[in-house]
């Protein structure tokens, strides 16, 4: 075998994957179909998103908490173009990132997509129509997903867009219908709510981020209605769009069953993602995706039914994370090393990166009523916190859901300043099966957002927080 180990797939888990086995001492190799690594993750989804967000945000910032720190400003304007220029030198510096990566730890990479033979031969079709094969002891499906598409819905790219064309729109949109209250939708009319255009979410559930803790869902749409004036349309079900010169009408179904339309600049369609298996020749190998999502079936340690291939990420069941792509690279090359790594799916944390943020790890309160598992909980207002004050970020709180009888923490669930990154402390607690109480009593500087968690713990304790 020219490899021990082959990778198709260059995103979250197939790069960290891949640099595993190399640190492992397996001779490795990656194939992806484009030209860049980094897989949607780097390219068309968290990191461009996350740029963009973050731009604007500061001039939303800018445009209205300003002059209320006392920072005047005149002539205030959007350079779109300079925009999504910086948008685009940050995935050039991460993809780069990769390269540079794989260079270091001699891992050999091949442009082109890859399909298998036989289980142990892969054949690297390269844009040029030119073929080249790689023999592997093991191979790690890492092909990821695509936005799904709605049937009745057809995606023109132009005015009904996914969010991968969302990131390179050239002006401020003047309104924007985005199909779907989830964590994409969400993040994208976000960034153009905050920059002026009219955003329409439009979903079919009668909440938004409707996976999550249902109080998140219910605070969030409060606020970005609030801070951002974005409307809501929940429980309606879209019927179709069409376009018409530059204006797209979406037209949808009530609860009442009455009809309603909606005419924007553009539509964005946020329904999730559908695993990318397409083109792989699995059914040479005898693999079978699922009828629903196209996702490849795998047992505990992550391989399919072929010995020697395995299957990471967004093309397994689960939720569709980065950082849940991450950990099972790095677990099944060390499982193909011989060790004996674990993974606690109950702790994959997940994140909406709006503003405020959310943030969720364990089990929702609901989940824990159908369980009939007996919790206390604890939570805690932002606007009773200092440092959110000193930053006027005063909007969420911090829930702390633990067992009724040995205080351990079950669930953690936040909305507000910095939540993406305040909940990991929820998770290494968690990790370690820490109790209510452990947290309430670990030492938390101040003023910090992290008094928050300390707090809603303590209100999870004994309903004993400090500050309420």
């Amino acid at each position: 075998m020219q490899y021990d180990v082959v990778v198709i797939g260059s995103g979250p888990g197939g790069y960290v994957g891949a640099i595993r086995c190399a640190q492992l001492g397996l001779k490795t190799a990656v194939i992806e179909k484009y030209k860049t690594f980094g897989g949607t993750c780097l390219n068309v989804g968290c990191i461009p998103s996350k740029a963009l967000l973050d731009s604007s945000e500061h001039f939303h910032n800018a445009a209205h908490t300003f002059t209320t720190h006392g920072i005047n400003l005149k002539d205030l304007k959007v350079d779109m173009k300079q925009m999504i220029a910086r948008k685009d030198d940050v995935v050039a510096q991460n993809t780069a990132g990769i390269t540079y990566l794989f260079k270091k730890n001699k891992i050999d990479s091949y442009v082109g997509v890859g399909s298998f033979v036989d289980k142990n031969t892969v054949l690297i079709t390269k844009e040029d129509g030119s073929t080249e094969t790689l023999t592997a002891k093991n191979v790690i499906i890492a092909t990821g997903s695509k936005p799904t598409a709605l049937p009745f819905l057809p995606i023109d790219k132009k005015r009904i867009i996914t969010s991968t064309e969302a990131l390179n729109i050239k002006e401020v949109p003047k309104s924007m219908v985005v199909i779907g209250g989830g964590v994409i939708g969400l993040e994208l009319g976000s960034v153009y709510a905050r920059l002026g255009t009219k955003v329409s979410v439009v979903e079919f559930l009668p909440s938004i981020i409707a996976t999550m803790d249902a109080g998140l869902g219910k605070e969030l749409q409060r606020v970005l209605k609030k801070n951002l004036g974005m409307e809501f349309y929940m429980g309606h079900k879209v019927t179709g769009a069409t376009t018409k010169g530059k204006t797209v009408t979406v037209t949808a179904e009530t609860p009442k069953g009455e009809t309603i339309s909606l005419d924007a600049d553009y539509c964005i369609v946020a329904v999730g993602r559908t695993a990318y298996t397409e083109g792989l020749g699995l059914d040479k190998i005898g693999i079978t995706v699922e009828e629903r999502g196209k996702k490849i079936p795998v047992n505990e340690h992550l391989e399919t039914s072929v010995k020697g291939v395995y299957a990471i990420g967004d093309v397994i069941t689960g939720a569709m994370l980065a950082h849940k792509a991450e950990d099972e690279g790095t677990y099944v090359a060390e499982t193909i090393a011989g060790q004996k790594p674990h993974i606690n799916y109950n702790l994959i944390p997940g994140v909406v990166y709006t503003w405020p943020e959310v943030a969720s790890v364990g089990l929702t309160e609901e989940q824990l009523k159908e369980k009939g598992t007996k919790y206390k909980a604890g939570s805690f207002p932002f606007k009773a916190s200092g440092r959110a004050k000193a930053s006027m970020d005063t909007d969420g709180f911090i829930k702390v859901l633990a067992d009724a009888s040995t205080d351990e923490v079950l669930g953690v669930h936040m909305i507000g300043p910095r939540a993406a990154d305040m909940i990991a402390e929820a998770v290494i607690a968690m990790e370690f099966r820490a109790s209510a109480e452990d947290i309430a009593r670990t030492c938390h500087a101040h003023p910090t957002y992290t008094e928050a968690l300390k707090e809603a713990a303590l209100a999870a304790t004994d309903n004993r927080a400090i500050h309420i």
